[in-house]
């Protein structure tokens, strides 16, 4: 790619936007789960919101502003300080849903449920995709001098490695993998877990691959992402119901 002085402060100014955005997601996502787990325990003055008996999750609030910062995006495309601020709400936003990634799948309130620990999952993720569009890298970037064909055949290739990580049940790897392509490559080509997509499809009970797998990954065994959700997905103790009489989430 030609790095010429017209492309430096439009890629500066693009990382900046990145930060605010990072910075507004993990500040919303810490904010929200110290909130959730007060109501949870009955401590401070946080409420459960409700309207007419029914009870707003916060994920609604969260939609509204990504729709919001979206349509002022489109339509105005702000610059400067405003960027700034639009770029720190579409992370709140962002935040605000993903927290509650696991009802979209549900559709119940597992959010204190065991399911309810995929909504960590999907923040974590997004922070690492963040992390590193933060740092720099992108795999939509890759020298253009090569050829468009070549650059899509590329991406393309990319993908294919990623999503099979995924399906694998490596799904850090896979996400990693879309902005380092040699992460994705490896994964691909690794073990399954017993759980996952993969294994279900192609590896037949009984099956030496299938026993591999089962050795490889115990039931119970737990790495350092487990551990690294257990710090926001740990419940706390549920305290007696009170009234909603505070807007919080």
């Amino acid at each position: 790619m030609d790095w010429g002085p017209e492309l430096l402060p439009a890629l500066t100014g693009r990382r900046e936007l990145v930060a605010w955005l990072v910075l507004g997601f993990l500040v919303t996502f810490l904010v929200t789960r110290f909130v959730t787990h007060t109501i949870r325990t009955g401590r401070g003055p946080f409420r459960d919101a409700s309207v007419g008996g029914v009870h707003v999750h916060h994920e609604v609030y969260g939609i509204f502003l990504l729709l919001g910062t979206g349509t002022v995006e489109f339509a105005y495309r702000p610059d400067g300080a405003w960027a700034g601020l639009l770029a720190v709400l579409f992370g709140a936003g962002a935040a605000l849903t993903l927290d509650e990634f696991a009802l979209w799948v549900h559709l119940e309130d597992v959010y204190w449920a065991r399911e309810g620990r995929s909504s960590v999952d999907a923040v974590l993720l997004a922070t690492v995709v963040g992390g590193m569009l933060l740092i720099g890298a992108n795999p939509f970037d890759a020298d253009r001098a090569r050829g468009e064909g070549v650059l899509a055949l590329t991406v393309l290739l990319n993908l294919c490695f990623a999503v099979v990580s995924i399906l694998k049940g490596r799904v850090v790897l896979g996400v990693l993998g879309v902005f380092v392509p040699l992460v994705a490559a490896v994964a691909s080509v690794r073990l399954a877990r017993p759980t996952s997509p993969w294994a279900r499809r192609w590896y037949p009970p009984g099956g030496r691959r299938a026993a591999r797998s089962r050795s490889r990954f115990p039931a119970g065994r737990r790495n350092r992402w487990d551990a690294l959700v257990d710090l926001f997905a740990v419940v706390p103790p549920s305290a007696a119901p009170r009234a909603p009489d505070a807007v919080t989430r």
